[in-house]
This record gives C-alpha cells, sequence and structure tokens, in this order.
C-alpha cells in the first residue's frame, strides 16, 4: 500500500467549504468516546466542517456499542486508575505499549461491537471516521474482513501515538503534526497524512481590548501575569501541588480549571488559590486572559492554546498518554517540559514575557495557520469512494485506493449472524468485572495495601492513631502526650459537627486529624452507609477549615469509595492492630503496623492510662511516625 500525498485544506480553525452548506453530498459516521473530553470535542469540530463540507453527519459513543453497559465500566475504571492508583495505569500503558497486539479484554470489547457498530451505519454512508483508538481498532478488523465496505479513517487526537490508535486495514490515519505521524508509521500504520488539529473557531488570537475585557470578566488581576492551570475535565493530576507551587514561584498567578471536579474547586480556593474554577463554558476568553498555559495530559486543550496564541508548558504530567505527550510536544518545539521543579520559576518567567515566549507562541500559531486540517481528507476518502460506488469520475485529489470490500453494492454493511452465546459470555464477563471491582477486588487490594492505601511496612516504625472518647475532652497533659508521640486523632462526622472547638484544638497543637466517616465500626462498601468518605471530609473541613489528608477504613472500601477519598485527596489508613481504651492488657505493638486506640464512650483518664501501658515494659512501644510521612 503506497504512502497519500500531503491532502490540502484550509486552516483547521478557519475551514473554508468547498461547497455550499446543506448540499449534501453523503454521510460521514464518527465514532468518538466519551472518556475524558478530548476525543469528543475533535469528533464535534470534525462534523461541524464536514457538515459545512455539505454531508450529514452522525456522531456515536464508542462505550454505548459495547453491551452490558461495559463501556461505561472501563471509562469509569480508567477514571480511578487516574485518580486512585496512577502508578498502576502507567503500568497498564506501559505493558499495552510493548505488547505486540491488543489483549485479550480489549479484543473481547471490540469483537462485542461490532454488529452494534454496523447496525448504526445508514446506507448513504460514505464514511467513518475514528476519534478513539479502541473504535479505529473496530473499523480496521471490520475493513481487513470485508464487513465495511465503506472506507474508514483515523483521527489521532493524542500528540504521541500509543500502539492502539494504529488500525491495521483503516484507509488513512490523520495525524496533526510530522511527529505523530512519524510515531503512527514507526508502530506499522501505511496510510498516514499529515492533517494538524482541528479546534473550535473561538479559539483565535486575543488582541489587547479582548485580554483586559476577559480578565474583568473573570475577575482576574489586571496586570499580573496569569498561569492558566488545566487538569482536563476530570480534574485529574497533582493539580493542588502544582497550582501551589506557581503561586510560590511568585513568576505568575495560578488561574485553575477543574473541568468536572467541583470538590476540587471548592478545595483549591479554601487551600487559597483564589482563581479556581470548575467547569468553564468559555474556555477562549479564559485563554485570551491569561500569559502561559500550564497542562499535564497534552491533549485538545493545548493545541486550543495554539490556537489562541497562548504559549504552554508541561509540568507534573498524569502517567502514561500526558507524559507521552509532553515528550511529543516537547520534540515538536510547541511546549517545554519541565521535569524538574527547579525548573518551574525560570521557565515560566520565560514564556509570560521575552524572545521564548514569543518562540513559542509562534510555533503555536503556524501550527494551526500552516495546518491542512483533516476534513477535506476524509471528504475526498468519501467523493472517492462515492464516485467507484457509481462509476462515475472524481475531481478530489488523489488518494490511495480504497480496497473493494464489499459484499452488498449499495450497502455500508454487512452484518454478520446473531451469536447469543457470544452475547451472554460478555455479558457474564462484564458482570463478574463490576462485581470484581465493587467488591472482593478491591477489598483484597486494600487489605494489601493498594489503591493508595497507607503502607507502613516498610518503615521500620509503628504509627499510633486514637480516637479519643466521646464523653470529654482531652486535658492538656494527654494532648501533650500525643503530640509527643506523633499520633494522629479520628475524628468521625458526628464529633467533628458536636464540637468543632475541641477538633480544632486537636489540629492546633499538631495533631494530624484523619477522617473516620461515621465513627466505628468504620464501615464503608457496597452494603453500608454510602456517604461516610463524604460526610467525615466535609465536616472536618466544616470545623478546621482545611482539608484532612486520610481516612480511617476496614477493608471493606469498594471502588466507589476509593474513589470519593482521592477526590478529597485522602490516604486510607487501614489499622493492623486495634487497643480498646481502658482494658487492662494490651498487645505488643510490632514494627510497620498501624494501630488504632480505640476509646468510645471510656474516660479521658482512661486514654491517657492506656498511653503509660503501651510505652511501658514488656509492650514499649517501637520507634513511632506520623502518618504525614506516608502520604
Amino acid at each position: 500500500m503506497s504512502q497519500p500525498p500531503d491532502l490540502r485544506e484550509a486552516p483547521a480553525h478557519h475551514a473554508a467549504p468547498s461547497c455550499p452548506p446543506g448540499s449534501t453530498t453523503g454521510r460521514v459516521v464518527i465514532v468518538s468516546a466519551s472518556v475524558g473530553a478530548g476525543h469528543d470535542g475533535a469528533a464535534a469540530q470534525l462534523a461541524l466542517r464536514l457538515s459545512h463540507l455539505g454531508f450529514s453527519v452522525d456522531r456515536h459513543d464508542f462505550l454505548d456499542l459495547i453491551p452490558a453497559g461495559f463501556g461505561r465500566l472501563v471509562s469509569d475504571s480508567y477514571r480511578l486508575l487516574l485518580t486512585i492508583a496512577p502508578s498502576a495505569y502507567q503500568r497498564i500503558y506501559s505493558a499495552t505499549e510493548n505488547a505486540g497486539r491488543p489483549g485479550l479484554m480489549i479484543r473481547l470489547m471490540q469483537r462485542s461491537s461490532h454488529r452494534r457498530l454496523l447496525r448504526r451505519l445508514p446506507p448513504d454512508t460514505l464514511a467513518v471516521v475514528a476519534t478513539y483508538p479502541l473504535a479505529g481498532q473496530v473499523l480496521g478488523t471490520l475493513r481487513r474482513r470485508g464487513r465495511l465496505a465503506v472506507p474508514a479513517a483515523v483521527y489521532l487526537t493524542d500528540f504521541s501515538v500509543h500502539p492502539l490508535w494504529v488500525a491495521p486495514g483503516a484507509d488513512l490515519h490523520l495525524a496533526a503534526h510530522p511527529v505523530p505521524a512519524g510515531q503512527a508509521r514507526e508502530h506499522g500504520a501505511e496510510r498516514v497524512v499529515v492533517a494538524g488539529p482541528v479546534v473550535d473557531p473561538r479559539f483565535t488570537p486575543a488582541t489587547d481590548a479582548q485580554r483586559s475585557a476577559a480578565r474583568a470578566r473573570f475577575g482576574l488581576p489586571a496586570d499580573a501575569p496569569l498561569a492558566l492551570l488545566v487538569a482536563g475535565s476530570w480534574g485529574v493530576g497533582e493539580v493542588a501541588k502544582v497550582a501551589a507551587e506557581i503561586r510560590d514561584t511568585g513568576a505568575a498567578v495560578p488561574v485553575v480549571v477543574c473541568g468536572k471536579n467541583g470538590p476540587l474547586a471548592a478545595r483549591l480556593r479554601a487551600d487559597g488559590i483564589e482563581h479556581a474554577f470548575g467547569w468553564v463554558d468559555d474556555m477562549p476568553g479564559l485563554m485570551h486572559a491569561c500569559d502561559v498555559l500550564v497542562q499535564n495530559a497534552g491533549g485538545l486543550t493545548s493545541l486550543e492554546a495554539f490556537a489562541c496564541g497562548l504559549p504552554a508548558v508541561s509540568y507534573r504530567c498524569i502517567p502514561g498518554h500526558g507524559q507521552t505527550n509532553a515528550a511529543a510536544l516537547d520534540e515538536a518545539g510547541l511546549a517545554p517540559w519541565i521535569e524538574d521543579p527547579a525548573d518551574l520559576k525560570p521557565v515560566l518567567a520565560a514564556m509570560v514575557d521575552g524572545i521564548t515566549r514569543r518562540r513559542y507562541r509562534e510555533a503555536g500559531l503556524a501550527l494551526h495557520r500552516e495546518a491542512t486540517g483533516p476534513a477535506n481528507a476524509i471528504a475526498a476518502v468519501a467523493e472517492q469512494y462515492a464516485a467507484e460506488r457509481s462509476g462515475a469520475t472524481t475531481t478530489s485529489p488523489a488518494i490511495p485506493a480504497i480496497p473493494a470490500q464489499r459484499r452488498h453494492p449499495g450497502r455500508a454493511t454487512a452484518p454478520a449472524p446473531r451469536r447469543p452465546v457470544r452475547k451472554l459470555g460478555i455479558a457474564a464477563a462484564a458482570l463478574a468485572a463490576t462485581a470484581w471491582l465493587a467488591t472482593g477486588g478491591t477489598q483484597l487490594a486494600v487489605a494489601y495495601g493498594g489503591f493508595d492505601t497507607v503502607d507502613p511496612d516498610h518503615t521500620g516504625r509503628a504509627y499510633l492513631v486514637v480516637h479519643p472518647p466521646h464523653s470529654g475532652r482531652l486535658d492538656d497533659a494527654t494532648l501533650r502526650t500525643l503530640v509527643a508521640e506523633k499520633a494522629a486523632v479520628s475524628i468521625d462526622a458526628a464529633e467533628a459537627a458536636a464540637d468543632p472547638g475541641e477538633v480544632r484544638r486537636l489540629a492546633s497543637a499538631g495533631l494530624t486529624v484523619v477522617n473516620a466517616g461515621y465513627g466505628p465500626p468504620y464501615a464503608t462498601g457496597i452494603v453500608t452507609r454510602r456517604d461516610s468518605v463524604e460526610a467525615g471530609a466535609t465536616a472536618l473541613r466544616a470545623a478546621t477549615g482545611a482539608a484532612a489528608r486520610f481516612f480511617l477504613s476496614g477493608t471493606d472500601l469498594d471502588a466507589l469509595d476509593l474513589g470519593l477519598a482521592a477526590y478529597h485527596h485522602e490516604h486510607v489508613v487501614v489499622p493492623d492492630a486495634r487497643i480498646a481504651c481502658g482494658t487492662s492488657t494490651t498487645p505488643a505493638v510490632r514494627p510497620g503496623q498501624v494501630v488504632l486506640v480505640e476509646c468510645g464512650d471510656a474516660h479521658p483518664a482512661d486514654l491517657s492510662a492506656t498511653l503509660h501501658r503501651l510505652a511501658t515494659t514488656p509492650h514499649r512501644l517501637p520507634r513511632l511516625g506520623a502518618l504525614t510521612t506516608l502520604s
């Protein structure tokens, strides 16, 4: 198969239609996925441009094509991994990157979607486009097997190319820049067109008047340099840490967009980050107001910033595609990747003003100004197919020949016979995976120190957590003992609401305050109170004005509990041993344990006695550590 020529069209963010809008020449179907906002964002802009070119456009979510709700489970699991266990996501990403073919689970998902996708292609379909890698894999498979008659294209929404993006059998792979195009070819793609990015036409360079008006509209400082920090539609990554680091450099004022993660925006404002927003509809205006973009995923937002003439940097990128995108953007000369925190201040200063800023700004604008854009390339493929089907000739630019794989002339698809046994098997597998994630699998991982559970085994120290008595306040002597022993205190939602002054006193003394949810028996999980994490976090923030960093629980958490803890940036603490306050005997405490002293309705004096017994022979405590060293 030969390499196609560079198909040309108008600049990507000012695409000029080649035929009047409404003069429909056929239909193009776009398959995206609601995994973040980048895939859908690219699909929406492709649909707009193809409509201007006279095509009818249908859009489908690939997750809806996977039966038994398994597609949504995959999306939710992906989000949880990024939030709760980013290192695990990195391992999965690396493993699939090195594999020669998609794994068994991915192949099952693809196979289960074949018939559903074919059913959604009307007879007048002239081309199908994927903006999501698994959708592209399905299209390529159907083309190779002769079950999809119309040409298939894959639009690469990432700036780096994971092997799953390359779909053997697809007629075209469309890249935004020569760097991702080269990566696609290295992974085996034979038909790659450097078509440039596609973003909303509202993303254009701002005048000085537009900049001033945008700052006033968003309530931003009129003259200070502003760094726009984005973390995708889910608000994932080390957002709070990066916002604080930007503020502390003094080089720029952080302006943070948390997407749909409203609790994160509220938490940032409570922590002193004044300009923290949730979902922002007017992102072009906010970009007009700012001087530099700080991003952690290298997705659509970066391309939108380039169209606005807003220089971008990559910093503390999320695992997997976030880091590979950052490397690719750096290689392309479009955005430097700050890998050392010590470089944050000088790089931000250089990107706010000076020669470096102008160089990167011009590179970003040139990416859009000189881009060919993907819409006309897709249109040319569709028009050639239409001409071949009708036996006519076409005046479209030459493109690779489309294999004659139709089984039924005049139809876009050739559905396979029903396979109910396979459907039942896939549904059973999805149900089993859901049950594992909701119950036993998560509990097992928590029990063995996974999913962001604090793990003191390697430290050689023990960690003391005390749930104070309900019946009264601790005396000053006991408080000093707890501080000296580096103990943490667990406070449940009812206690925080009943006596917020005492909670503030404990926190002010230097004790680490732990979210105890609804209190003993510290139960969460699928069959117990669902809002335990949320209730405790809210009550402690109201009492102390600060977020708790830890959540006390048993091993009965499920995936949703872990997600809630992660949203509140709380590490899970599961006690290895429990001691009842006031008992006459206490067990020996070993290094590497988290020990919970549970006081309940005991008298405050009983806690002093228990602490004394723990500290005396033969049960002298090993060296104690502070929970904060494990976060």
